[in-house]
């Protein structure tokens, strides 16, 4: 069994139907991916993420990404609020998320708009804090201020997602209480020093992560140069994760089906309603959801 905890299905990549989506999801699951967390990222795609975790009996999470902060109104945290009320008794809620910070994105790190993420966090931490939920956390170039931000309002618990870091900015994370997503990026020959951190951290800190249809593995990735040759960037999908799997026991020199057993564990932790969702007797089936859909009229501006 593999959980990729971190996946946006909803993605245009995956068209506007859903049907590259399910066929994705499908693929992913004779893989032995049984669940996939997808984050929201904008208020508009609230329902259709809730809507389409339920759909394939996955889990889903309920924020405002950092790149989307400058389009947002204040009034979207309010709508934030009323949604993860709505959605409390929903088994397929699991987090607050996507969250964080981006100073990676020239634009985003203006003093401006650096402050208005800074606000944006801040108040989404209250929001996990209040429904008493985990938090799933962009740090593009943004570590040590999220951590700053978490130590202010520790949540519950928590993944670092994509984390590229420094030992001691992973043992800060650990220290509030999350765990640490790995995914494609492993995969490059170049990437040695996360490839390290992988290797030493301790098992009980990993997750496993695709972010598809983003952050593409190395044997996936179309380098510039081939873009600009017309050849098409190759869309990352769940049904990568077993490979990004197979190459993290690789390194930590484990039998891949240990490394799948401790990060599953390791993602349960985290986000424990996942444990409830992944336990219910269509847990075998991830693509057949039985639970009472959401009423989504809550979500729409």
């Amino acid at each position: 069994m593999w959980i990729d905890t971190h996946c946006h299905l909803d993605a245009p990549a995956f068209g506007p139907d859903h049907a590259l989506a399910i066929a994705a999801r499908a693929r992913a699951a004779a893989l032995g991916v049984q669940r996939c967390v997808l984050p929201a990222v904008q208020r508009s795609n609230w329902g259709n993420v809730c809507a389409l975790a339920q759909r394939l009996g996955d889990a889903y999470a309920l924020g405002i990404h950092p790149l989307f902060v400058p389009q947002a109104k204040e009034d979207d945290l309010a709508a934030l609020d009323a949604a993860l009320e709505q959605a409390r008794a929903d088994p397929h809620l699991v987090a607050v998320g996507e969250i964080g910070l981006d100073f990676f994105v020239p634009a985003l790190c203006e003093p401006a708009q650096r402050e208005r993420q800074l606000w944006f966090c801040r108040q989404q931490l209250r929001l996990a804090r209040k429904h008493r939920l985990p938090v799933i956390l962009h740090l593009r170039r943004s570590a040590d201020a999220v951590l700053q931000l978490l130590r202010e309002q520790p949540p519950p618990s928590g993944i670092a997602h994509a984390f590229n870091g420094s030992a001691a900015q992973a043992e800060a994370f650990l220290r509030l209480g999350c765990k640490l997503g790995f995914g494609g990026a492993l995969s490059f020959e170049a990437a040695l020093r996360l490839r390290r951190l992988a290797a030493t951290l301790p098992l009980s800190a990993l997750v496993l992560e695709t972010d598809a249809p983003d952050m593409p593995p190395q044997w996936l990735y179309v380098s510039a140069a081939q873009r600009a040759a017309g050849h098409a960037q190759s869309v990352n999908s769940p049904a990568e994760l077993p490979r990004m799997g197979a190459l993290l026991a690789e390194l930590r020199g484990l039998p891949p089906a240990e490394l799948a057993a401790a990060t599953c564990a390791n993602a349960l932790a985290a986000l424990p309603r996942l444990g409830a969702l992944t336990a219910q007797p269509n847990a075998g089936d991830p693509l057949i959801s039985l639970e009472k859909p959401v009423n989504l009229a809550v979500f729409q501006r």
